[in-house]
Formats: C-alpha cells, sequence, structure tokens
C-alpha cells in the first residue's frame, strides 16, 4: 500500500478509516515521548522521525540529500508496521523489547530484524512503543551510526 503524502496528517488521512485513530494515537505517543534532536516527516513514502541536517550534516550515506533515519511507521497491506532502527543495531533495546512486549500485549510478538508488524490495531502496545521511543537519544544514535557505517 503506497500512499503519496507530504505531511504525517495527510498521510494519516489516506489509511483506510479503520487505521486512523490507530495511525494518529501511534503518532501522538511517539511525538510524546521523542527525545530531542529528532524530527518528524515523511520520509521513505512513511510517517518518519529523523535526525535532520541541522543536527547531523552529514545526512543518511546512502542519499546524504535525505535526514538520518531513526524509526517510521507505514499502514501495509495487511499490517501497520514500525521500524526502529535502534532495535536493529543495538541488541540489548532488541532485547530488551523482545522481553517487555508479552507484559503489554497478549498476541504473539511479529517481528523482523527492524520491523514491528501489528494486524489488530487494539492490539498495538502504544505504552510499550512511548517507553521504546524514549529509550535512544539522538546523540547516542549518531554515535551508533557512525560506529557501523565506518566499519
Amino acid at each position: 500500500m503506497k500512499i503519496d503524502a507530504n505531511t504525517p496528517e495527510d498521510y494519516i488521512n489516506q489509511v483506510p478509516e479503520q487505521r486512523r485513530e490507530a495511525l494518529k494515537k501511534l503518532r501522538q505517543v511517539i511525538n510524546k515521548n521523542l527525545p530531542e534532536g529528532f524530527e518528524e516527516g515523511i520520509i521513505y513514502n512513511m510517517i518518519g522521525y529523523f535526525v535532520p541536517h541541522s543536527v547531523y550534516p552529514d545526512g543518511y550515506h546512502c542519499d546524504p540529500k535525505i535526514p538520518l533515519p531513526f524509526m517510521s511507521f507505514a499502514s501495509q497491506k495487511n499490517s501497520v508496521n514500525l521500524y526502529h532502527s535502534g532495535i536493529y543495531a543495538k541488541k540489548e533495546l532488541h532485547d530488551w523489547f523482545v522481553q517487555e512486549y508479552s507484559k503489554h500485549s497478549s498476541r504473539k510478538l511479529d517481528m523482523g530484524k527492524s520491523c514491528i508488524r501489528f494486524k489488530k490495531m487494539d492490539a498495538i502496545p502504544f505504552e510499550l512503543i512511548g517507553q521504546l521511543t524514549r529509550k535512544m537519544s539522538s546523540e547516542e544514535w549518531i554515535e551508533i551510526y557512525e560506529s557501523a557505517i565506518k566499519k
């Protein structure tokens, strides 16, 4: 499901109606818990959170015109997917999330390397996502990112 939007509000307005409230709440939870140094916008046709060029002028190594991506979410065909680069890059954060998930949801965790899939909108663990959002500062993300690309 490709959505062509210029703003997060525009993105949410284009998703199927049965997902809008969940996406609004997800966005609200992330924005409420987002550490300083990150900004929200549309990146890769998703609602994304990134380190802007004003904080990290080098941008993303794959395309320096793009700010450094950190996390995002999207409405896909069969699920809402949350992508979090920190979960992929920092084993301790991944392990924490996997352990905490069962305390916040009765559903089985459906997760890839950095992607968490939610097939039922009423089963999104918003409180846990808020905690996850707070777990990594922009400075820590830049440090992890730079150590990975300079290898």
